[in-house]
Parts: structure tokens; sequence; C-alpha cells
């Protein structure tokens, strides 16, 4: 296997998508802009209710991690992706979507179970809410994942929503240790609000004695710290991290490091669907500092991808389209 830039653990994830009325949620109880866990029963109940009464937009690979290692290795970077799917045919579609992007992935990620699924649902103010059946992706432990690559890479990226599984927190101190002995870089995202209000101590877990880059929303931001204010939750963010990031929507997004902080406008477009954006916005910012873009640049080249994102259905742009943005961006910083 060759050296990779990037190394990131995550959930693996079928996204079904759904454009569905505000109605819709409040009827099945379901917390707008959050993602909820089901057994598969209850979400194969819901799918039914979708396809009967909603509009079914498509399937997609998701999983968080998973579309941020997408941007990063569309762009141009290296990356290699550690999940759990089970030997079925939507861990095939899955592994294979990430291996044609170019992303490394080992064969110690499959395993008998059933592949997580995500019904992604998309109301009419683009904002996505998810209801999310782990399936054996709940269970990911290090025996899934080939640390080799790690030892030699530049960055680990953990998503957030690993901080509900017991089995995965420990793949994720293992990986820890073994970035922090070999000089490699941390970076975490909080993922999602309701990982903030209901794994709080499995996220605490996960930054440790702190991270090198920390990427939220700035509902994550608040809650988090406990603030009210975006200004205090960056104070205590940055105890926590060398690098912060906290995206704002449509307005773009906070950058600070130990001896900046400065924010970068967001992009005119028309929202469709929020899905799958903070994801891109970390990889092509991830890609940005590996590129040696500079924290500026990084955070403009993200906002750029990111807006592309929310202007289509579904998690992730065509694999060319991210190479095209590339260009297209550098034309314009010349």
């Amino acid at each position: 296997m060759a050296n990779v830039d990037l190394f990131a653990i995550g959930n693996a994830l079928i996204d079904q998508e759904f454009k569905v009325s505000d109605d819709f949620l409040n009827a099945h109880h379901l917390q707008k802009g959050t993602m909820q866990l089901a057994d598969g029963e209850t979400q194969a109940t819901l799918y039914q209710n979708l396809q009967a009464t909603q509009v079914y937009k498509g399937q997609a690979s998701g999983g968080s991690a998973a579309n941020t290692t997408v941007a990063f290795s569309a762009l141009g970077g290296s990356a290699f992706y550690g999940c759990r799917v089970g030997n079925d045919e939507l861990g095939q579609i899955y592994l294979k979507g990430l291996n044609d992007a170019g992303i490394e992935t080992t064969t110690q990620s499959i395993s008998e179970g059933v592949t997580g699924t995500c019904m992604v649902l998309v109301s009419p103010d683009s904002e996505r809410t998810m209801h999310t059946y782990l399936g054996i992706t709940a269970e990911l432990s290090n025996a899934q994942i080939d640390f080799s690559q790690l030892n030699t890479a530049k960055w680990l990226y953990l998503e957030g929503y690993l901080s509900t599984s017991d089995t995965a927190r420990q793949a994720v101190k293992q990986a820890r240790e073994i970035a922090r002995a070999n000089g490699v870089k941390i970076a975490l995202t909080l993922s999602d609000p309701a990982m903030v209000q209901y794994a709080r101590a499995g996220l605490d877990e996960m930054i440790g004695d702190g991270v090198d880059l920390l990427l939220c929303n700035q509902q994550e931001a608040l809650m988090y710290t406990e603030t009210d204010s975006l200004e205090a939750a960056l104070l205590k963010l940055k105890s926590l991290s060398q690098h912060v990031v906290i995206t704002l929507s449509a307005e773009g997004a906070l950058i600070s490091d130990h001896e900046n902080t400065f924010k970068v406008p967001g992009r005119k477009v028309t929202a469709v669907d929020a899905n799958g954006a903070g994801d891109a916005f970390a990889g092509a910012f991830l890609y940005g500092l590996n590129a040696n873009l500079g924290l500026q640049a990084s955070a403009e080249l993200a906002i750029l991808i990111s807006s592309q994102i929310v202007s289509q259905f579904g998690p992730r742009l065509a694999v060319e389209d991210y190479a095209a943005l590339l260009k297209d961006f550098r034309k314009e910083c010349a």
C-alpha cells in the first residue's frame, strides 16, 4: 500500500434521501436538523411511510467522515477510510463508491451483519434530518481497521458520530495513540447537535487531551461549550484545539488559531439540500491545509465546495466535479 495523507475513521452508511414536509417531521417526532438512532424495525416502518407519502430522491453512499474523505481524495489528496460494512450488497456498493473516488480501504472492513442505512429527510428549508439504523457499523472496532498507513499519514480524521459506540471509541483511542507517537495531526468534527446533547461523555473521551483541528457548526459550538455567544464558545474551543473552525451555514465560517481569528463569507447559492455540506467543507479545508494553501485559502475553497453540495441533492458531488471546482478556484486566486 502507498502512503496516504489522510487516515479517516467513521461510520459506513447508505443514505436514502427523501423530500419531506415539516408536518411529516412533526408527526413522526423527528427533531429537525439532528440525527436520531433507531433499530432496524423502526426504520423499516418509517421507510414505508416515507415511500407512501413523501418524495423519494435516491440512494447514495454516505457517512459523515466518508463524505469528508471523498472530498479530500477527489480534490487530489490520498486517503484511507476505516469502517465496518456487512457482507451484503449494500456493503459492496459502499466500498466500491469509496474506491471509485480513489480512496483506499481494506477487506478487514467486511464482516457478517447488515450494512447501516440512514434516512435523510430534507425539509422545504433545505435542512436535513437523519434517522439512522447503524447496523454492523455500530460494532466498528479496531479489528476492522488496518492501522499500518496511519504511521506515515499527515492527518487522522475522526467523526463525532463514533462517540455513541464503546468499541469505536476504543478504536479511536488506539488511532490517537498511533497518531501522537508518529507526529500525525488529529482533526475531529462534533458532527451533530444530537451527539453533543446525548453523547457528550463520548465526545470528551474522543477529544482527550486535545486535537489539532476541531470542526463544528454554530449550534454544536454553543451547545458543547454551554455558552450563548460565538466569541465565548470560540474561547473555550481554543483550549481544546490548535485550530478551530465554526461553520455558519449561509454566512460562511469562522476560522481561528492561536494567533488569528477571521470570518470567510458564504457564497450565494439556492439551497436545495444541506446534507453533507459540513462534511465537504471539512474535506476541502483539510485538502487545502495539506496542500499548504494556508488557512484563508483553505477556508475559501471549503466554502466553494460546500456551497455546491448545498445546491444539489445528495451528500457528494460527482468525483470529477471536485477537481473542476479546484481548477476554477485556482483561476480565481491567480
